[in-house]
């Protein structure tokens, strides 16, 4: 089987040859450090937004590289390009959401163009840029079929809350419940456009990155997770479906409150599971059944920054024993390959994936 193809079939809840490899997300330092072990001439570890052109070129390559390498399975692509740098320590996206850059990965929101009615009446949302989309593009042109690609797409609640800030958001969705649908409907109707775009660029997964919990809750309340998020991501999730993509929903923390929602909107997929948050494998693979395929649950938190190539073999196994009778199991970190991970331990975890995954019947 390719790698597109044992994704695709584990997404369906079927055995593939064996069970696929992913990795969610990965930022430059253990881009680097793991290319090592692959090529050479790497740039010194910086954010990518700092990089000179041909740098910015080798760690995409060095990325190819290592999918290619250690057989993974799928591919993912998200949005480059769409920030303008505000000063040496700030970016704006396109929907004017201004972020601080973090050395611990992802930039942090920190300033919120619509934070009231006034905002939200002069306001003009962004339209998708193909543009934006070279990375699925180049994957698509690099791998040529043989591996899954998919596309991270932040979600209503996510969308929202940077726009509106997350304190606000919340007050609002009990002060002024109409003032949150309509940025959730803004929202979503950039998200449907770009879905038009991914689509027509290749893409095989559509991933909505919606992080709505902490480890111990929901942000919101069930109710409020109905009302002001599910029933627009749904819109996205019933769309993807017909124009033939299969979905994932991605978040971290304890989804246990809101898992008959999650399942009951249809997604396909279900990731990180993160085991701090008391979403264990066996335990979410007894409830969902056949009804969701589950990516993740290797610890990134503790695991792979700090234990053993050993350990990470024996996790990998035991993730397989819990959930990979069947099919419905893809083995990814239980959330980015962050700059804290040991580099080792991540190609621990490729290469045991191959090791203990093997379908006997397939």
């Amino acid at each position: 089987m390719t790698g597109k193809e044992r994704i695709l079939t584990a997404l369906e809840v079927r055995e593939a040859d064996r069970v696929p490899l992913y990795i969610h997300g990965i930022n430059e330092a253990p881009i680097i450090g793991i290319g090592k072990h692959v090529t050479d001439g790497l740039p010194d570890v910086k954010d990518f937004r700092e990089m000179a052109p041909e740098e910015k070129f080798k760690l995409m390559d060095t990325l190819f590289l290592i999918h290619e390498a250690f057989e993974v399975d799928g591919f993912t692509s998200f949005e480059i390009g769409h920030e303008t740098p505000v000063d040496d320590q700030h970016v704006r996206d396109e929907f004017g959401v201004v972020y601080q850059l973090s050395e611990y990965g992802l930039p942090v929101a920190k300033g919120h163009p619509i934070q009231d009615r006034d905002a939200l009446k002069s306001y003009v949302p962004p339209v998708p840029n193909r543009a934006h989309m070279l990375l699925l593009e180049l994957g698509r042109d690099r791998f040529k079929g043989e591996k899954a690609l998919f596309w991270l797409m932040r979600g209503t609640f996510v969308r929202s809350w940077r726009l509106v800030g997350m304190e606000n958001l919340m007050l609002m969705m009990f002060d002024d419940p109409d003032f949150v649908h309509e940025v959730a409907k803004l929202t979503l109707d950039f998200n449907l456009q770009q879905l038009d775009m991914l689509v027509d660029a290749g893409l095989d997964v559509l991933v909505v990155v919606d992080d709505i919990a902490d480890k111990n809750f929901p942000l919101i309340s069930p109710e409020q997770f109905t009302e002001f998020v599910n029933f627009y991501n749904r819109q996205i999730v019933d769309k993807a479906h017909e124009k033939g993509l299969k979905v994932v929903r991605h978040s971290d923390g304890n989804l246990w409150p809101l898992m008959d929602t999650l399942l009951d909107t249809g997604y396909d997929g279900l990731n990180p599971l993160e085991p701090q948050a008391g979403m264990l494998l066996k335990k979410v693979r007894e409830y969902c059944g056949d009804r969701l395929c589950l990516l993740g649950n290797i610890d990134c938190i503790d695991l792979l920054p700090n234990g053993t190539p050993e350990q990470v073999d024996a996790a990998v196994a035991q993730a397989i024993e819990d959930a990979g009778a069947g099919g419905g199991l893809i083995i990814c970190s239980s959330n980015s390959l962050h700059p804290g991970v040991n580099p080792e331990n991540c190609i621990a975890m490729f290469e045991a994936t191959r090791k203990h995954g093997t379908y006997r019947n397939a």
